[in-house]
């Protein structure tokens, strides 16, 4: 009898799983899913200790879900993406396993991991199937006229949604239950030691339940009761229903970018056009631009700035500075609320990271890289691709970058996506005594010393024009002004 294993990475789900749902094609096969604890390597990657947490709870759902399917879960641990190889080798041989299907990652380090372990597998007479299977279209099918990778998202995303209404969009049902289970699943850990969360688990455990169940009843709730106002309220961070909330299950694979699709083709097909959920849609367009950015460029895999130029840049070593930047001690409400929502919950509102990341590296002129592992260290939805190219287009040194030229107002952003400072009073309380109007600029008018609230750490227009000056230094880039906005 054959044996198949599914080795389960960043798709902990049942439902439109293209890998597990190959594996269990064969109806007389028996088939296993393996997930593998990797602690030297996600230390290295900056692994946050919620996002893990998630996880974990994620894959317990899992277990009982393919337990139940006799498709047991099995848990092995190795230092590193190195070690894998000869481990996977090891267990087919010892079970009888035949053929080994995953469903393909982007990122540098596990693209080499995954080629190895696929020669090694080979050599020894082990079938293996990679799929795509993150993206709706696949990193490489969506590809300018001359065959290359697009590097400017308004193209690209006119291509990728032609050839999606071309080809259509399938949804993988759950795998029927198996005959038969030849082995018993493992235990799921309840953490990892080194990758404790920073954010108290029965808070985590209440904003982000775990499993593909908790994911699937968030996406029906935004679509059923706020998809419809999604483009007018979701750069306002105060609003916590007016985005979806999905980008930490998206992150872990909970649930595919495909799922999200036909919740969107479905409300749209039942109750009419819509504006926002064209616009929710497009969200999820950047995600995949940035997942076939990693590919095609794979530069900015390796901590490197996708426009070359920007590489000239002398980044301010300032210890002091990142670290109250870090804390929420900036002295700019806007920017210490958003890092303290991040310490607090795991998660940011978009809007904030770009307010947040833009004042790193334009009032602060501290080196984007820094931030963005910060970034990946706090955050419950931590993603490369999403990551990497959020910052790299704050820090104006990514594909489709804002112009450098072009930075944001810490008061002007707050006055109007935090008009009545509800959000400023949910993760400042010190401020929470002051009007609407103050609050966004508490020593603007003049130095209050008895409020516990930082002066503000640099002027912001002084720093807007020493980073303009900066960049028109390079001598590569237009020309312009600084854009406070």
């Amino acid at each position: 009898m054959s044996r198949h294993l599914v080795w389960l990475r960043a798709d902990l789900r049942s439902i439109d799983n293209t890998a597990l749902s190959e594996a269990c094609r064969d109806p007389e096969a028996e088939v296993a899913a393996l997930w593998l604890v990797t602690p030297e390597q996600w230390r290295r990657h900056g692994k946050a200790g919620c996002q893990l947490d998630l996880e974990l709870r994620t894959l317990r759902e899992l277990s009982v879900t393919l337990e139940a399917l006799n498709i047991p879960l099995l848990i092995r641990e190795v230092p590193d993406f190195a070690a894998i190889p000869a481990l996977l080798l090891s267990l087919c041989q010892a079970e009888g396993i035949d053929r080994v299907y995953w469903n393909k990652q982007y990122e540098w380090n596990e693209r080499v991991r995954d080629k190895a372990a696929a020669d090694l597998l080979r050599a020894n007479g082990i079938t293996v199937e990679m799929h795509a299977d993150q993206c709706i279209i696949g990193p490489g099918e969506v590809l300018t006229g001359d065959g290359r990778f697009y590097s400017v998202y308004t193209p690209f995303k006119r291509n990728w949604l032609s050839q999606i209404y071309e080809r259509g969009v399938r949804v993988h049902p759950a795998p029927l239950k198996r005959q038969s289970a030849w082995t018993r699943p493992d235990p799921v850990p309840t953490s990892v030691p080194g990758f404790e969360s920073h954010v108290p688990l029965p808070e985590l455990e209440r904003l982000w339940p775990g499993g593909e169940s908790a994911a699937l009843a968030r996406l029906e709730v935004f679509t059923d009761k706020h998809a419809r106002r999604y483009r007018e309220l979701r750069d306002f961070p105060a609003l916590s229903e007016a985005t979806s909330g999905l980008s930490p299950y998206l992150a872990i694979g909970a649930i595919s970018s495909r799922q999200c699709w036909q919740a969107a083709a479905n409300e749209l097909a039942a109750y009419g056009p819509s504006a926002d959920i064209d616009h929710w849609v497009s969200e999820l367009g950047w995600r995949e631009f940035y997942k076939h950015i990693l590919v095609g460029f794979p530069r900015v895999n390796k901590h490197r700035p996708f426009r070359l130029e920007t590489e000239q840049l002398r980044w301010n070593d300032d210890e002091e500075a990142f670290q109250r930047w870090c804390d929420g001690k900036t002295g700019f409400p806007i920017v210490d609320a958003a890092m303290r929502q991040l310490r607090a919950t795991g998660w940011m509102h978009n809007r904030l990271r770009m307010i947040a990341a833009m004042f790193l590296t334009k009032d602060l002129f501290i080196d984007w890289r820094k931030g963005e592992r910060f970034f990946m260290q706090h955050l419950v939805d931590g993603d490369l691709a999403a990551n990497n190219g959020g910052w790299q287009w704050s820090a104006s040194t990514g594909n489709d970058a804002a112009p450098y030229f072009r930075i944001f107002n810490p008061k002007l952003q707050s006055e109007r996506f935090d008009p009545e400072g509800n959000f400023l009073r949910r993760y400042l309380p010190e401020l929470a005594g002051l009007d609407n109007k103050r609050i966004h600029a508490p020593h603007e008018k003049q130095r209050d010393f008895l409020l516990d609230y930082p002066l503000p750490m640099v002027d912001h227009r002084a720093a807007c024009e020493e980073t303009v000056s900066r960049f028109k230094a390079l001598g590569e880039l237009p020309v312009g002004r600084a854009d406070n906005r």
